[in-house]
């Protein structure tokens, strides 16, 4: 087929894949190619060595979590001793947000494409603050962790199944109409899960005590659905995605170093260049200098058309990353710029209901020089602080310039 006919193909199987959650497992037992010394991350691949402050710190917590160390200082020589193997996500059908850590133990939710057949993967919310997603690894944070393995999970992957499967994008296609862009701000995409979770999670044999612990988590933690958008996200793209002659961006993605992206048509290579620094707003006693470079998979979000790319129909989310109303409209304005489609399913009511600018074409990015903007969380450039405060970034050109040249070079 030609670049028209492979783009259309792209942006068919985005629009029309039907991602449900069918269930939860430990990474082990569930993600292609997990194992014991293996730890995934957001983003592009690294190493060790080279890691930001907050994935380092994200690692060093899930050695302890793991109990494959005692200390931070353990964990560090282990990480460091090639003995713990580290890949990217993205490389085992998996997405995590900011540093996006998943080792072995860790539960995880299965996203089934029930369109297109294909399954993804990612761990669970912690909540915002201190957490391990953002590079912290006390005490707390492991705690914390634990009562999800011991308490959370197993009454949510018992309600799951009760559920016969939770539709994500009827779930989203909601949320969207009711102010949130499914990234940053998910308020209505959690009301409308635990609304929908709830009389299964009430048929478990949990104690009242535990339902009741795991009802308070929820309530405390807006942004609970964030990692299971984002699975339902990571099964759209892999659905448009090595379609060749396609344009069409299905991956991006930060490890806090580089920022990477990936196209449908150019296969699993990754085209990357350094990630840019968000700019917004932040937690009491922190500033722009605390922030590290831009990390995570939740880009993934943009990817498929929501996230920035709906910040029109989110206007309060500035209230958490900064800017205006004015600027969340403009934001998502100028995505239509660089996209090739108006979603069929995700629709922003402040623009008289039309679609999202859904399907990033790599050559319109190069021809107007116009680049993906992105809202992010921010985490603390040192391991072991945590989240720092939320804001606004955008992608490199340099990536969409890599991609280019290899296309042509390689005549795809």
């Amino acid at each position: 087929m030609d670049r028209r006919q492979a783009n259309e193909e792209a942006l068919k199987r985005m629009q029309d894949s039907e991602p449900f959650l069918v269930g939860m497992g430990q990474a082990k037992d569930v993600i292609p190619g997990m194992k014991k010394n293996l730890i995934t991350h957001a983003g592009p691949p690294i190493e060790w060595e080279r890691m930001c402050g907050p994935m380092k710190g994200a690692v060093i917590g899930a050695l302890i979590y793991e109990g494959l160390a005692k200390d931070e200082e353990e964990a560090k020589k282990l990480a460091a001793s090639g003995e713990i193997e580290f890949e990217p996500n993205h490389h085992h059908q998996a997405v995590g947000p900011m540093a996006g850590v998943t080792s072995a133990s860790m539960p995880v939710y299965i996203i089934q494409n029930r369109k297109y057949g294909n399954y993804a993967y990612v761990n669970m919310n912690e909540g915002l603050g201190r957490c391990l997603r953002f590079g912290a690894y006390s005490d707390d944070v492991i705690n914390r962790l634990k009562w999800m393995e011991k308490v959370l999970y197993p009454i949510l992957k018992e309600a799951i199944e009760l559920s016969g499967g939770i539709d994500m994008k009827s779930i989203v296609i909601q949320a969207l109409q009711m102010g949130d862009d499914c990234h940053n701000r998910n308020k209505a995409a959690t009301a409308i899960f635990t609304k929908q979770i709830a009389p299964y999670i009430a048929k478990t044999g949990a104690s009242k005590e535990e339902i009741s612990e795991v009802f308070k988590f929820i309530n405390g933690n807006d942004h609970f659905t964030i990692n299971i958008t984002m699975a339902m996200c990571k099964s759209i793209a892999d659905a448009a995605h090595n379609i060749k002659g396609s344009t069409i961006v299905t991956a991006m993605a930060r490890n806090g170093v580089e920022f990477g992206i990936r196209v449908s048509g150019l296969g699993d290579k990754w085209f990357t260049a350094p990630a840019n620094t968000p700019k917004g707003l932040f937690f009491p006693g922190f500033t722009q200098e605390d922030a590290n470079p831009d990390i995570g998979d939740s880009t993934i979000t943009e990817t498929v058309g929501i996230g920035g790319f709906a910040m029109a129909g989110a206007p309060a989310i500035v209230q958490f990353v900064g800017g205006t109303p004015k600027d969340a409209i403009n934001f998502t304005l100028e995505m239509y710029e660089i996209t090739s489609a108006e979603n069929k399913n995700f629709k922003i009511p402040t623009l008289d209901f039309r679609g999202t600018p859904t399907g990033i074409d790599l050559l319109k990015v190069l021809e107007t020089g116009i680049v993906p903007r992105i809202n992010t969380g921010m985490a603390h450039k040192d391991p072991g602080v945590g989240q720092v405060g939320a804001g606004l970034v955008t992608a490199p050109m340099d990536c969409f310039k890599k991609a280019a040249r290899y296309m042509v070079e390689n005549r795809l």
